[in-house]
């Protein structure tokens, strides 16, 4: 039997889904010594995972490299990689909004609105596809929240979970975008391939969420 594939986002998320992952008896017990190893197995399952950047993970399960892929749902939207999404594990729930300062209300459906934001792809599909406006998309790779105090865009399209940064800096959500979380995705070729192992642990997973 050959080794079913994933591909973790490192960080938080990594730590959370392995939490599931012992809740339905699947251990990477190599996981819980200090190395700076980036692939572990469970042998039992024959299960293999490695960590990457999250930004990394649709393009490993896009190519065949992982079969499966856990990510938040902002990368999934950002990448825009033909893959299978199975399942939302409910974890890191949060959701992508429009923020700026009150005043921005008066020009938010306006065509020469400038937009900052670490999610170009996303900002482009909900003002051009949704809400068919032209607007002027600014990539940061920063705290977008200093944008719009400084005068570089009128709004920004970001993630926020408490809104705490927001008010700290004088912004306020102006329009939801989508809710986020993270979600199991699937190469299209291994859903053929290995269906029914890849559905017997996501039918485990969907029993404990």
């Amino acid at each position: 039997m050959e080794y079913l594939t994933f591909a973790l986002a490192k960080g938080r998320l990594s730590e959370k889904t392995l939490e599931l992952f012992e809740k339905i008896g699947i251990c990477f017990d190599d996981m819980k010594e200090k190395s700076r190893k980036l692939i572990f197995t469970n042998e039992e399952y024959k299960i293999k995972i490695f960590l990457s950047k999250s930004s990394d993970v649709p393009t490993y399960v896009e190519s065949g490299t992982a079969d499966i892929g856990i990510v938040g749902k902002d990368t999934i939207l950002e990448e825009n990689r033909n893959l299978y999404e199975l399942l939302d594990l409910k974890l890191g729930k949060c959701k992508m909004i429009v923020a700026g300062k009150e005043e921005a209300l008066k020009i938010l459906d306006n065509n020469d609105l400038r937009v900052a934001t670490k999610y170009p792809n996303i900002a482009k599909d909900y003002f051009f596809k949704q809400k068919h406006q032209t607007v002027e998309i600014i990539k940061l790779n920063g705290s977008v929240e200093l944008a719009p105090i400084v005068g570089l865009s009128d709004v920004i399209v970001d993630i926020v979970e408490t809104g705490n940064t927001l008010i700290a800096n004088g912004l306020m959500p102006l329009a939801d975008i989508c809710p986020l979380s993270a979600r199991v995705v699937a190469n299209r070729v291994s859903m053929k391939t290995e269906h029914k192992r890849i559905m017997d642990i996501i039918d485990k997973l969907r029993e404990v969420i």
